[in-house]
């Protein structure tokens, strides 16, 4: 029979763990209990996305895994096995976790993606009452707003109009509101769940959305609604686009060349990364592999760990100024490739130009600054090869 030693997270973990479940699955459920919940989550995210919903399927206790995956994750993972079969998951995920779920998601470029997020409410609304709640309650009432507006008209029964009736096909909870299809086929069985979870959990926030939604300016709650995204991607390490685009500044001829003064890197801290990073190739000495990793591996240890989380920085900047949809899983690995290409590109120049090795060049420039070097020098490769044809 097969065994599992435990270990650190990585792939490999991952198939021996799934290997041994085809031959004994009860074996495999103790095998991967022997873990701590962070453990499991760990080797969830090292696992391929077509694997996990098969490594998640043997977790004795997904209510306290589930809230240790990264929320990108997570969202990579709900995709991956589809919403409608997912609701399991979503049912454990925290508030974060499905608030984070829609900024990536549920987003097209500067507006929300109405449509997607209905399909994330719907599942969210199956998943039960406590999933619901905290999605309520995590969501800013924006976003609630247009997703209500987008298919239902809000009116309100006067006290004092004594000739007022309820429309036909209004539904209500309370008696005073009335919820209206905007298209008859439209049905509004999860508004409806959302709304009556607040009502009776969260009668304040209940009102305010009911009230808001006949006067509220569209345009307004857009713009407020993206200001509150923005502000919880800046959380997860995401910057706002404006500041991301500063990557692709154009440098003069003679900027190419210079190099800052030796300095610590001092990348942006997160509470947590919203991705998983130990699929990052890891760094190993030799001529092979990207020359930035190269670097990495010839510092000392103590000085390793800056220079990866400021990688891992570059790398969001890289996803967000491209305008790359958050919520696809293979957004961050296509930033990754393209954020350790040009940062190499730019490494092994500026080394070149200074007769530095590759690990001195690495002190001296930040990440940003590899970035900005590497994208001009293969801009222009690019013209000139583009020239030659």
């Amino acid at each position: 029979m097969a065994t599992l030693q435990s270990g650190a997270a990585n792939p490999g973990s991952a198939r021996r763990i799934l290997a041994l479940a085809a031959e004994d699955r009860a074996a495999a459920r103790r095998a991967l209990a022997q873990l701590g919940f962070r453990e499991q989550a760990a080797l969830i995210c090292a696992a391929p996305l077509a694997r996990r919903a098969a490594l998640l399927d043997l977790v004795e206790s997904p209510e306290q895994v589930v809230p240790a995956l990264p929320p990108a994750e997570l969202c990579y993972t709900l995709r991956q096995i589809g919403l409608d079969d997912a609701t399991w998951l979503i049912a454990c995920a925290s508030e974060a976790q499905l608030a984070a779920a829609l900024d990536l998601d549920a987003w097209r470029g500067w507006l929300p993606d109405l449509s997607r997020a209905q399909e994330w409410l719907r599942a969210i609304a199956e998943a039960g009452e406590p999933a619901l709640l905290r999605a309520a309650r995590a969501l800013d009432m924006e976003l609630l707003l247009l997703l209500l507006r987008a298919r239902a008209q809000v009116l309100l029964r006067l006290q004092s109009d004594e000739d007022w009736s309820p429309p036909p096909g209004g539904q209500t909870l309370d008696g005073a509101f009335y919820l209206l299809a905007l298209r008859p086929e439209d049905d509004l069985a999860d508004l409806l769940a959302l709304l009556r979870v607040l009502f009776q959990r969260d009668y304040w926030r209940y009102f305010r959305l009911l009230q808001a939604v006949p006067w509220e300016q569209g345009a307004e709650a857009e713009e407020w609604a993206l200001r509150w995204r923005n502000g919880r991607l800046a959380d997860l390490g995401f910057p706002a686009a404006g500041d991301a685009k500063r990557i692709y500044a154009r440098l003069a001829p003679g900027e190419l060349a210079q190099l800052p003064l030796p300095q610590a890197p001092q990348p942006p801290a997160p509470a947590g990364l919203p991705a998983w990073t130990a699929v990052l190739p890891a760094p190993t000495g030799g001529e092979g592999g990207f020359a930035l990793f190269r670097a990495i591996a010839a510092l000392p240890e103590p000085e390793r760990r800056p220079h990866i989380l400021a990688f891992l920085a570059l790398v969001n900047r890289v996803a967000v100024a491209d305008e790359a949809p958050l919520g696809e899983p293979e957004t961050m690995p296509q930033a990754l490739r393209k954020a350790v290409d040009r940062a190499s590109l730019g490494l092994e120049f500026l080394a070149r130009e200074h007769a530095l090795s590759l690990a001195d060049a690495l002190r001296r420039a930040p990440a940003e600054r590899l970035f900005q070097v590497g994208h001009a020098l293969h801009a222009k490769a690019a013209g000139a090869e583009a020239q030659a044809d």
